[in-house]
């Protein structure tokens, strides 16, 4: 899809050095960048004048009586987020503008400053225009229609994204460069970070997790802001969105401005969603809200040195389906088979009562870097990240204030990178980091904590080289990682007493990746890596009442880390910008797999009645594929389709593996008009999807059976429209258009609702 304007420079010739006041023009060419080909119907605006031109079919355009100065050039065209560019004119100039079209038949590269970096790793990109055709969802939700991507949940309003069967703390989610520190534990502790802050999101499926401390087993998830644009005017946008089911609204607005001393940036959402509705009943207590802020400082200190001051507040609140805590085992068991949830009320609401979560995540990062030439710079980073998490159960005797869980988490990151680029092509980059977390118990619950408290103190280092051939491309990465985590905990058994314990770990990393490039329409990637994760704290110390997922959670002190060999290998082929294919194969085995099992056991608690879940361990296989194609059956009509196949199963006995995401099909097709009178980039677009269902998982492994699979349907419409001085982008959209009844296997409330149903959805985004 086409993503960014990648090149904007243009070649200066002088036709008339005396030339006539507003008698001045411009002659100019959109092109290619990958294929040097005419971009036709590529809108050309003059905001300043309120006049434009559209390319010719050899991607010609010309703006004729044009007076001296400063005009700001919108660049536009279907797929690709609106560029506005500062142009500087004193005579006729003759503009060649270079445009990545071909992104949309093609995976998308990532440029680094200076120098384009050689990577081997299986990427895909969401764009601006793609993150604002979904305004109302979360970092899971956006990722969805990725291949290979999708979301495990607890209700509507907490998902986590999945990548190839891993999620949590299996997959590391960088905001804005920096690795996410929070309660990533549980299936209801959704990253604390917001999209709309994000002009890019990348997941790299590979092993791609060597350069980055912490504790995923191969994929990446990167969440990045734009950076400030080095443009002395004001600028910005303001977005809204609306969600018919739910009755979901929010606003976001961002302001940058880049002057003479430094650039800035502010950017901030509000998010408010009531009562969510299957197709025969509201589920109850399910709205949320957010308010989130976004600050940035960036100072050209000299033409080689420059310092940035990056600081993101997240806060939510967040109800969970009153429905999904019940009083006693008799009830527990009619929730799992009742039709309709217990505690459902007729009316819709925006009330947020208990059960409910209240979150606060604050993240500071202060950086520099420092260029010694083209070839050679260095990089320093710090980060603090604040993370506040209460939850609330329905409690007796007026204590429904009283928070059941009360977490503060403290962490404290440093990093220094070195790259350097030799002559031959090799470019090597090394770095050394060390984190700081010290996560808390508040002691106002007035019961025993679910999570103990802990200190842990991790190191490492890495090293990466990468090299450029004429058509291959080699990657090999090693790291090495050190962790000493301290741990107070209380002990079960009466009378209580304080345990300490002291856990230390040691993990070798590693991995290698070429990418290889037959000729100009086939290419070839594979990449292997060895990773590790220690056992997290609530793996092995958990001991209650998990309340946002409505169970009883045992760890185990005994578990050991996980040990993981991964292995993709990926085939594409394409067709000039007319067809694109690509098959990714992987297998991933995972030497002593920590997964959460379901016990043939309730327990009844002052608190109500819960099932039981305790952490095992075994070996284990995550193999799948994910295939993409796309054809631009002509200049109007594009067909997608993307299908995901996944299988896990223990190595010992073959028993599928529990809470992997069922396999699924997802096309689309779009009709795209570049021009419809005064509205551009016009695009209908149809959307199926087919999820199967899990036939693998046993009767003993859960206590309801898998659901049935099911098939949506939507639609998506688009449009923009240039005013003065104001580009307007509007997105409208139907979700599960057939009203189909259905519940998702990765969602923990399907033991007890249907999933939501028709859904109407309006986005507006205002630039200017």
């Amino acid at each position: 899809m086409l993503d960014k304007l990648l090149i904007l420079f243009f070649t200066i010739t002088v036709i008339s050095s005396h030339a006539q006041t507003c008698e001045l023009t411009v002659f100019g060419k959109v092109l290619d960048k990958g294929t040097l080909k005419p971009i036709e119907f590529a809108s050309i605006y003059l905001d300043e004048l309120t006049t434009g031109v559209v390319s010719d079919l050899s991607g010609n355009f010309e703006l004729k009586k044009l007076c001296e100065g400063e005009y700001h050039i919108v660049i536009s065209h279907i797929g690709c987020e609106t560029q506005n560019i500062l142009f500087r004119l004193s005579s006729d100039t003759t503009c060649t503008f270079y445009v990545e079209h071909s992104s949309e038949l093609i995976n998308e590269v990532t440029i680094e400053d200076h120098i384009q970096e050689s990577k081997s790793q299986e990427v895909e990109v969401l764009n601006a225009r793609q993150i604002n055709q979904q305004l109302s969802k979360s970092l899971g939700q956006t990722l969805e229609d990725i291949s290979g991507v999708s979301t495990i949940k607890n209700g509507n309003g907490v998902s986590k994204p999945v990548v190839h069967g891993l999620y949590g703390n299996r997959l590391l989610i960088l905001n804005n460069g920096i690795a996410q520190s929070g309660q990533q534990w549980g299936f209801d502790h959704a990253p604390e970070i917001d999209p709309l802050v994000a002009n890019r999101i990348t997941v790299v499926k590979g092993v791609g997790a060597v350069e980055f401390m912490g504790n995923s087993l191969g994929s990446v998830i990167l969440v990045d802001p734009k950076k400030i644009e080095k443009e002395p005017h004001l600028h910005g946008k303001a977005r809204y969105f609306f969600n018919s089911n739910g009755l979901g609204n929010g606003v976001n607005l961002e302001l940058q401005q880049y002057n003479k001393w430094f650039g800035w940036k502010v950017n901030g959402s509000i998010k408010k969603t009531g009562d969510s509705n299957t197709p025969n009943y509201f589920l109850t207590n399910t709205g949320f809200e957010e308010y989130n802020f976004a600050a940035e400082l960036e100072k050209q200190i000299t033409t080689k040195w420059t310092a940035n001051v990056y600081y993101s507040s997240f806060n939510t609140q967040i109800g969970i389906l009153r429905g999904s805590q019940v009083g006693n085992l008799t009830d527990l068991q009619t929730a799992f088979e009742r039709e309709e949830p217990f505690y459902t009320q007729d009316d819709f609401s925006y009330d947020i009562q208990n059960p409910r979560q209240e979150v606060n995540h604050h993240l500071l990062k202060a950086s520099t870097k420092y260029l010694f030439s083209e070839q050679a710079w260095v990089e320093l980073v710090y980060a603090k990240q604040l993370n506040y998490r209460k939850e609330f159960d329905v409690r007796r005797g007026g204590r429904g204030d009283k928070p059941s869980l009360s977490l503060d988490q403290e962490s404290d990151f440093f990093e220094a990178k070195f790259h350097y680029y030799f002559k031959n092509e090799w470019h090597l980059k090394s770095g050394i980091q060390v984190n700081r977390v010290n996560n808390q118990n508040i002691p106002e619950t007035g019961i025993l904590p679910l999570i103990p408290n802990y200190l842990s103190n991790e190191r490492g280092s890495f090293l990466i080289a990468t090299k450029s051939f004429k058509k291959l491309k080699l990657e090999l990465g090693a790291r090495v990682e050190e962790e000493i985590r301290k741990v107070a905990t209380i002990s079960i058994s009466v009378p209580r007493e304080i345990l300490n314990f002291e856990n230390k770990y040691l993990n070798y990393m590693a991995s290698a990746g070429m990418q290889y490039s037959f000729n100009d329409q086939f290419s070839m990637n594979y990449n292997v890596g060895l990773a590790a994760r220690n056992p997290e704290v609530n793996e092995l110390y958990s001991n209650g009442l998990h309340q946002g997922v409505s169970g009883i959670e045992e760890g185990d002190i005994n578990l050991d880390s996980e040990q993981a060999i991964k292995n993709t290998l990926s085939f594409a082929t394409k067709k000039k910008d007319k067809y694109f294919a690509e098959l990714l194969l992987y297998h991933q085995y995972i030497q002593d797999y920590i997964y959460l099992q379901a016990q043939d056991e309730f327990r009844l608690t002052i608190r109500g009645a819960f099932p039981i879940f305790k952490y095992e361990q075994t070996d284990a296989q995550i193999y799948g594929l994910d295939f993409v194609t796309k054809y631009q059956i002509n200049e109007k009509l594009l067909t997608e389709l993307n299908y995901s196949f996944i299988r896990g199963n223990e190595i010992d006995n073959g028993i599928a593996l529990i809470n992997l995401p069922s396999n699924s099909i997802l096309s689309s097709t779009s009709y795209q008009i570049p021009e419809v009178k005064s509205l551009k980039n016009v695009e209908l677009q149809m959307i199926h999807k087919y999820v199967f269902e899990q036939r693998k998982i046993i009767e003993e492994q859960d206590f309801v059976a898998p659901p049935e699979g099911y098939y949506l349907l939507g639609f998506r419409v688009s449009a923009e429209k240039q005013l003065k001085g104001i580009r307007l982008e509007a997105h409208l959209g139907v979700e599960n258009a057939l009203n189909t009844e259905y519940r998702d296997y990765l969602n923990r409330q399907r033991y007890f609702a249907d999933e939501l149903d028709r859904n109407y959805t309006v986005g507006l985004v205002l630039k200017f």
